[in-house]
Protein backbone atom coordinates (compact mmCIF):
# COMPACT_ATOMS: atom_id res chain seq x y z
CA UNK A 1 0.00 0.00 0.00
CA UNK A 2 1.23 3.45 -1.04
CA UNK A 3 2.57 5.72 1.90
CA UNK A 4 3.63 8.65 0.76
CA UNK A 5 4.86 10.43 -2.49
CA UNK A 6 7.36 12.75 -3.70
CA UNK A 7 8.52 14.78 -6.29
CA UNK A 8 12.36 16.73 -7.01
CA UNK A 9 12.02 19.39 -9.49
CA UNK A 10 15.12 20.48 -10.47
CA UNK A 11 15.97 24.69 -11.49
CA UNK A 12 15.02 25.67 -15.21
CA UNK A 13 17.23 27.48 -17.34
CA UNK A 14 15.92 26.75 -20.39
CA UNK A 15 14.31 29.94 -21.13
CA UNK A 16 17.68 31.69 -21.43
CA UNK A 17 19.50 28.90 -23.77
CA UNK A 18 15.93 28.76 -25.87
CA UNK A 19 16.17 32.81 -26.47
CA UNK A 20 19.98 31.96 -27.05
CA UNK A 21 19.40 29.16 -29.49
CA UNK A 22 16.56 31.07 -31.43
CA UNK A 23 18.85 34.15 -31.84
CA UNK A 24 21.46 31.94 -33.50
CA UNK A 25 19.25 29.93 -35.72
CA UNK A 26 18.02 33.34 -37.05
CA UNK A 27 21.09 34.04 -38.01
CA UNK A 28 22.00 31.00 -39.63
CA UNK A 29 18.96 30.89 -41.11
CA UNK A 30 18.97 34.14 -42.95
CA UNK A 31 22.45 33.22 -44.65
CA UNK A 32 21.47 29.62 -45.33
CA UNK A 33 18.13 30.90 -46.95
CA UNK A 34 20.12 33.55 -49.00
CA UNK A 35 22.57 31.54 -50.05
CA UNK A 36 20.05 28.60 -51.00
CA UNK A 37 18.22 30.87 -53.69
CA UNK A 38 21.65 31.46 -54.92
CA UNK A 39 22.61 27.98 -55.04
CA UNK A 40 19.47 26.62 -56.77
CA UNK A 41 19.83 29.32 -59.52
CA UNK A 42 23.38 27.70 -60.04
CA UNK A 43 22.82 24.50 -60.45
CA UNK A 44 20.27 25.09 -62.87
CA UNK A 45 22.39 27.46 -64.92
CA UNK A 46 25.61 26.07 -64.45
CA UNK A 47 23.94 22.74 -64.82
CA UNK A 48 25.13 20.82 -62.10
CA UNK A 49 24.11 17.95 -60.41
CA UNK A 50 26.72 18.25 -57.76
CA UNK A 51 25.46 21.89 -56.53
CA UNK A 52 21.85 20.95 -57.00
CA UNK A 53 22.44 17.98 -54.74
CA UNK A 54 23.96 20.30 -52.52
CA UNK A 55 21.30 22.95 -52.89
CA UNK A 56 18.79 19.75 -51.73
CA UNK A 57 20.55 19.43 -48.50
CA UNK A 58 20.82 23.18 -48.10
CA UNK A 59 17.01 23.48 -48.02
CA UNK A 60 16.66 20.71 -45.40
CA UNK A 61 19.15 23.08 -43.55
CA UNK A 62 16.52 26.17 -43.96
CA UNK A 63 13.55 23.35 -43.17
CA UNK A 64 15.54 22.39 -40.09
CA UNK A 65 16.34 26.05 -38.76
CA UNK A 66 12.77 26.88 -39.83
CA UNK A 67 11.06 24.04 -37.67
CA UNK A 68 13.85 24.40 -34.80
CA UNK A 69 12.94 27.83 -34.35
CA UNK A 70 9.37 27.01 -33.81
CA UNK A 71 10.08 24.03 -31.84
CA UNK A 72 11.95 26.51 -29.13
CA UNK A 73 8.55 28.70 -29.28
CA UNK A 74 6.67 26.10 -28.87
CA UNK A 75 8.51 24.48 -26.38
CA UNK A 76 8.38 27.48 -24.31
CA UNK A 77 4.81 27.44 -23.81
CA UNK A 78 3.42 26.15 -20.80
CA UNK A 79 2.22 22.94 -19.53
CA UNK A 80 -2.00 23.15 -19.83
CA UNK A 81 -4.83 21.47 -18.90
CA UNK A 82 -4.38 18.90 -22.40
CA UNK A 83 -0.71 18.56 -22.27
CA UNK A 84 1.04 18.47 -19.02
CA UNK A 85 3.99 17.66 -20.23
CA UNK A 86 3.80 20.91 -22.23
CA UNK A 87 5.29 21.21 -25.54
CA UNK A 88 8.76 20.40 -25.69
CA UNK A 89 8.74 17.22 -27.36
CA UNK A 90 7.80 18.96 -30.73
CA UNK A 91 11.29 19.56 -30.61
CA UNK A 92 11.94 15.67 -30.80
CA UNK A 93 9.39 15.41 -33.08
CA UNK A 94 10.67 18.37 -36.10
CA UNK A 95 14.58 17.11 -35.53
CA UNK A 96 13.00 13.36 -36.51
CA UNK A 97 11.15 15.15 -39.35
CA UNK A 98 14.53 16.93 -40.59
CA UNK A 99 16.27 13.24 -40.10
CA UNK A 100 13.51 11.48 -42.35
CA UNK A 101 13.64 14.27 -45.22
CA UNK A 102 17.20 14.26 -45.22
CA UNK A 103 17.22 10.50 -46.50
CA UNK A 104 14.25 11.27 -49.04
CA UNK A 105 16.84 14.10 -50.91
CA UNK A 106 19.53 11.16 -50.63
CA UNK A 107 17.14 8.82 -52.42
CA UNK A 108 16.30 11.83 -55.29
CA UNK A 109 20.02 12.63 -55.75
CA UNK A 110 20.65 9.03 -56.59
CA UNK A 111 18.53 8.59 -59.18
CA UNK A 112 19.40 11.68 -60.58
CA UNK A 113 22.77 10.37 -60.85
CA UNK A 114 21.95 7.21 -62.34
CA UNK A 115 20.47 9.09 -65.10
CA UNK A 116 23.36 11.53 -65.61
CA UNK A 117 25.84 8.41 -65.67
CA UNK A 118 23.44 6.81 -67.91
CA UNK A 119 22.87 10.41 -70.15
CA UNK A 120 26.69 12.15 -69.50
CA UNK A 121 25.41 16.40 -69.47
CA UNK A 122 27.96 19.20 -69.92
CA UNK A 123 28.44 21.23 -66.78
CA UNK A 124 30.00 24.79 -66.15
CA UNK A 125 32.58 23.63 -63.70
CA UNK A 126 34.10 27.40 -62.85
CA UNK A 127 30.44 28.64 -62.27
CA UNK A 128 29.77 25.72 -60.15
CA UNK A 129 33.12 26.00 -58.27
CA UNK A 130 32.23 29.55 -57.64
CA UNK A 131 29.02 28.90 -56.60
CA UNK A 132 29.93 26.22 -54.33
CA UNK A 133 32.71 28.68 -52.80
CA UNK A 134 30.25 31.02 -51.75
CA UNK A 135 28.69 28.22 -50.29
CA UNK A 136 31.49 26.91 -47.75
CA UNK A 137 32.17 30.40 -46.25
CA UNK A 138 27.90 30.33 -45.46
CA UNK A 139 28.09 26.97 -43.85
CA UNK A 140 30.98 27.57 -42.25
CA UNK A 141 29.43 30.83 -40.69
CA UNK A 142 26.56 29.10 -39.88
CA UNK A 143 28.59 26.14 -38.50
CA UNK A 144 29.96 28.69 -35.93
CA UNK A 145 26.66 30.32 -35.03
CA UNK A 146 25.40 26.68 -33.85
CA UNK A 147 28.16 25.50 -32.44
CA UNK A 148 27.39 26.59 -28.48
CA UNK A 149 23.58 25.19 -28.98
CA UNK A 150 24.12 21.95 -30.35
CA UNK A 151 25.13 19.92 -27.58
CA UNK A 152 21.88 20.90 -25.69
CA UNK A 153 19.20 20.41 -28.05
CA UNK A 154 18.29 17.42 -30.41
CA UNK A 155 16.67 20.60 -32.55
CA UNK A 156 20.23 22.57 -33.15
CA UNK A 157 22.04 19.34 -33.44
CA UNK A 158 20.03 18.47 -36.31
CA UNK A 159 20.23 21.78 -38.05
CA UNK A 160 24.21 21.53 -36.88
CA UNK A 161 25.07 18.19 -38.73
CA UNK A 162 22.67 19.01 -42.00
CA UNK A 163 24.78 22.35 -42.15
CA UNK A 164 28.11 20.14 -41.65
CA UNK A 165 27.05 18.05 -43.97
CA UNK A 166 26.40 20.82 -46.38
CA UNK A 167 30.03 22.53 -45.55
CA UNK A 168 31.52 18.84 -46.56
CA UNK A 169 29.20 18.98 -49.43
CA UNK A 170 30.62 22.47 -50.74
CA UNK A 171 34.08 20.79 -50.54
CA UNK A 172 33.12 17.83 -52.68
CA UNK A 173 31.97 20.37 -55.03
CA UNK A 174 34.82 22.64 -55.31
CA UNK A 175 37.08 19.53 -55.86
CA UNK A 176 34.63 18.37 -57.89
CA UNK A 177 34.51 21.17 -60.35
CA UNK A 178 38.50 21.51 -60.25
CA UNK A 179 38.79 17.76 -61.78
CA UNK A 180 36.15 18.37 -64.20
CA UNK A 181 38.05 21.98 -65.35
CA UNK A 182 41.16 19.72 -65.71
CA UNK A 183 40.32 16.40 -67.13
CA UNK A 184 36.71 16.98 -69.48
CA UNK A 185 35.26 14.21 -66.98
CA UNK A 186 31.60 15.13 -66.68
CA UNK A 187 30.66 11.57 -65.00
CA UNK A 188 32.63 13.49 -61.70
CA UNK A 189 29.56 15.50 -61.35
CA UNK A 190 27.09 12.77 -60.14
CA UNK A 191 29.67 11.01 -58.60
CA UNK A 192 30.23 13.98 -56.22
CA UNK A 193 26.34 14.16 -55.97
CA UNK A 194 26.50 10.41 -54.63
CA UNK A 195 29.26 11.08 -52.46
CA UNK A 196 27.53 14.23 -50.47
CA UNK A 197 24.61 11.97 -50.12
CA UNK A 198 26.68 8.87 -49.17
CA UNK A 199 28.45 10.97 -46.63
CA UNK A 200 25.04 12.75 -44.81
CA UNK A 201 22.98 9.35 -44.08
CA UNK A 202 25.12 7.86 -41.51
CA UNK A 203 24.64 11.07 -39.56
CA UNK A 204 21.33 11.17 -40.35
CA UNK A 205 20.58 7.59 -38.89
CA UNK A 206 22.16 8.60 -35.81
CA UNK A 207 20.07 11.84 -35.55
CA UNK A 208 16.77 9.45 -36.25
CA UNK A 209 17.69 6.45 -33.63
CA UNK A 210 18.00 8.95 -31.12
CA UNK A 211 15.13 10.83 -31.57
CA UNK A 212 13.09 7.76 -32.11
CA UNK A 213 14.30 6.34 -28.78
CA UNK A 214 13.24 9.40 -26.94
CA UNK A 215 9.53 8.76 -28.72
CA UNK A 216 9.68 5.54 -27.13
CA UNK A 217 10.46 6.78 -24.33
CA UNK A 218 13.81 4.60 -24.52
CA UNK A 219 16.59 5.54 -21.36
CA UNK A 220 18.62 8.23 -22.56
CA UNK A 221 22.06 7.63 -24.12
CA UNK A 222 24.75 7.45 -21.15
CA UNK A 223 21.97 6.44 -18.59
CA UNK A 224 22.59 2.28 -17.63
CA UNK A 225 18.98 1.55 -16.21
CA UNK A 226 21.08 -1.67 -14.13
CA UNK A 227 23.03 0.75 -12.48
CA UNK A 228 20.34 3.18 -11.39
CA UNK A 229 18.48 0.14 -10.19
CA UNK A 230 21.65 -1.19 -8.30
CA UNK A 231 22.11 2.27 -6.67
CA UNK A 232 18.78 2.90 -5.47
CA UNK A 233 18.67 -0.31 -3.56
CA UNK A 234 21.60 -0.06 -2.36
CA UNK A 235 20.60 3.30 -0.39
CA UNK A 236 19.76 2.58 3.27
CA UNK A 237 16.07 1.90 4.14
CA UNK A 238 15.35 0.44 0.78
CA UNK A 239 14.22 -3.17 0.77
CA UNK A 240 13.43 -3.38 -2.87
CA UNK A 241 12.07 -1.54 -5.80
CA UNK A 242 9.89 -2.17 -8.89
CA UNK A 243 8.60 -0.18 -11.96
CA UNK A 244 11.50 1.90 -12.73
CA UNK A 245 10.89 4.05 -15.38
CA UNK A 246 13.87 6.31 -16.79
CA UNK A 247 12.85 8.13 -20.16
CA UNK A 248 13.41 12.07 -21.38
CA UNK A 249 11.07 14.71 -23.16
CA UNK A 250 13.76 16.02 -24.93
CA UNK A 251 17.47 15.63 -24.54
CA UNK A 252 17.38 18.02 -21.62
CA UNK A 253 14.82 16.98 -19.44
CA UNK A 254 15.67 13.38 -17.85
CA UNK A 255 12.63 11.93 -15.48
CA UNK A 256 12.31 8.96 -13.53
CA UNK A 257 9.56 7.08 -11.60
CA UNK A 258 10.19 4.18 -9.25
CA UNK A 259 8.61 2.47 -6.55
CA UNK A 260 10.40 2.33 -3.27
CA UNK A 261 9.58 -0.74 -0.86
CA UNK A 262 11.21 0.23 2.89
CA UNK A 263 13.14 -2.02 5.10
CA UNK A 264 10.95 -2.52 8.11
CA UNK A 265 11.41 0.11 10.60
CA UNK A 266 12.75 2.82 7.73
CA UNK A 267 11.55 6.28 7.91
CA UNK A 268 9.80 7.53 5.14
CA UNK A 269 10.42 10.80 3.96
CA UNK A 270 14.57 10.54 4.78
CA UNK A 271 14.46 7.30 2.79
CA UNK A 272 12.62 8.99 0.03
CA UNK A 273 14.60 11.89 0.23
CA UNK A 274 17.95 10.05 0.12
CA UNK A 275 17.00 8.23 -3.17
CA UNK A 276 16.24 11.51 -4.99
CA UNK A 277 19.55 12.84 -3.66
CA UNK A 278 21.61 9.81 -5.19
CA UNK A 279 19.27 10.28 -8.58
CA UNK A 280 20.04 14.31 -8.23
CA UNK A 281 23.89 13.52 -7.72
CA UNK A 282 25.27 10.86 -9.22
CA UNK A 283 22.98 10.40 -12.01
CA UNK A 284 22.26 14.33 -12.94
CA UNK A 285 18.19 13.23 -12.97
CA UNK A 286 16.51 16.23 -11.45
CA UNK A 287 12.42 15.30 -12.15
CA UNK A 288 12.32 12.44 -10.17
CA UNK A 289 8.59 10.77 -8.40
CA UNK A 290 9.86 8.25 -5.42
CA UNK A 291 6.50 6.60 -4.53
CA UNK A 292 7.39 4.26 -0.73
CA UNK A 293 5.64 1.07 0.20
CA UNK A 294 5.84 -1.17 3.16
CA UNK A 295 4.97 -4.40 2.06
CA UNK A 296 7.79 -5.80 -0.62
CA UNK A 297 5.15 -9.01 -1.30
CA UNK A 298 3.23 -7.08 -3.80
CA UNK A 299 6.10 -5.41 -5.89
CA UNK A 300 8.26 -9.14 -6.05
CA UNK A 301 6.78 -10.05 -9.65
CA UNK A 302 6.77 -6.86 -11.04
CA UNK A 303 10.62 -6.29 -9.60
CA UNK A 304 11.47 -9.38 -11.67
CA UNK A 305 9.88 -8.57 -14.58
CA UNK A 306 11.55 -5.06 -14.90
CA UNK A 307 14.97 -7.14 -14.47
Amino acid sequence: MAENHGRAEGGHAHDHTAGANAKMLGWALALTATYLVAEVIGGFVFNSLALLSDAAHMLTDVAALVIALLAIKLGAKAADDKRTFGYRRFEILAAAFNAVLLFGIAIYVFVEAIKRFNEPQEVQSWGMMIVAAIGLVVNLVSMRLLTAGKDASFNVKGAYLEVWADMIGSVGVILGALAIRFTGFTWIDPIVAVAIGLWVLPRTWILLRDTTNVLLEGVPSGLDLGEVRRSIGAVPGVANLHDLHIWSMSNEEVSCTVHVVLAEGAPVDDTRAAVQMLLRDKFDIEHSTVQTERSAAACDAGDHLHR
